[in-house]
């Protein structure tokens, strides 16, 4: 799909799993006159609830928080946690905990603003390098294990570092037996829009265990079309073995992105032919 400053595509798959626990978002909205791209990938555990709800209800909450214009940062922190306590308030009834990453990027203002809970990953090709722009939340990162040991939890050893010897992500939506352990609240990045930034790759772990970020940069670089790149992608981390849910979602940004939206024809969407990746969604 295509919208004024910039193009985007996704690509879904279970992998060897046999459920579907990853859930994507891409949406373009009008807010206050202006356009305004939102883009997630939800990797659940313990299910797909908290992943189905975050997907659903993450940038509705977002677009409608009073400060998202103006103070983008604040609105994207204060909804990862409204956003958290609405889903635990309607999930209290399960007594079997579900939780959610969540790796977001948000177009704005000739802004992209990544907010990140997890261990999705957002990296950028900028200048022709790759940059992560999000970091991976794990329990043995040294300010991590020290926040959770600070409020009581605790960090062990179990196949890989678990917070309270269970969850391998330090910060997620749900989990509420840990919630006061393991925080949804985000890590926020700004990037400015220019032409030295080329494209963001959203992806759930399923592609970073086996693919490094300058592997994928690499890969998507030469692939205009960026549903294209998102598929081969999930090729080659599903070729490497990936174990994992696989979710890829690309954005590019289309040269002279220092105009503002409106200014050119190229306001009409551009409808993707191929929607088929997303039926996995509604499970």
């Amino acid at each position: 799909s295509e919208k004024g400053r910039f193009s985007y595509g996704f690509a879904s798959c279970a992998g060897k799993r046999a459920s579907m626990e990853d859930f994507y978002e891409t949406r373009v909205d009008d807010v206050d006159g202006e356009t305004v791209g939102l883009f997630g990938v939800f990797d659940g555990h313990g299910g797909a609830r908290a992943a189905e709800y975050v997907k659903k209800h993450l940038f509705s909450n977002l677009i409608k928080h009073p400060k998202f214009m103006t103070d983008t940062k604040a609105a994207i922190a204060e909804t990862f946690n409204h956003t958290d306590s609405e889903f635990l308030k309607a999930d209290s009834s399960h007594t079997r905990d579900a939780g959610s990453t969540a790796s977001t990027a948000i177009l704005v203002g000739g802004r992209l603003v990544v907010a990140n809970v997890g261990d999705s990953r957002a990296v950028v090709s900028k200048g022709g390098k790759a940059i992560a722009v999000s970091r991976d939340h794990k329990p043995d990162q040294t300010d991590e294990r020290q926040r959770i040991e600070e409020a009581g939890g605790f960090v062990m050893w179990a196949g890989t570092w678990r917070v309270g010897g269970v969850l391998a992500v330090s910060r997620a939506f749900g989990d509420k037996l840990l919630k006061q352990y393991v925080v949804a609240d985000p890590e926020i990045k700004e990037e400015v829009v220019d032409s030295s930034l080329e494209f963001l790759i959203l992806a759930s772990d399923g592609l970073w265990d086996v693919v490094t970020n300058d592997e994928a940069v690499a890969m998507v670089k030469p692939v205009e079309d960026p549903e294209q790149a998102a598929k081969g992608l999930l090729q080659e981390a599903s070729q490497r073995g990936s174990a994992d849910n696989i979710t890829v979602v690309i954005v590019r940004f289309l040269d002279g992105t220092t105009t503002s939206a409106g200014d050119g024809p190229s306001e009409e969407v551009a409808k993707d032919q191929s929607e088929e990746v997303a039926k996995d969604q509604s499970s």
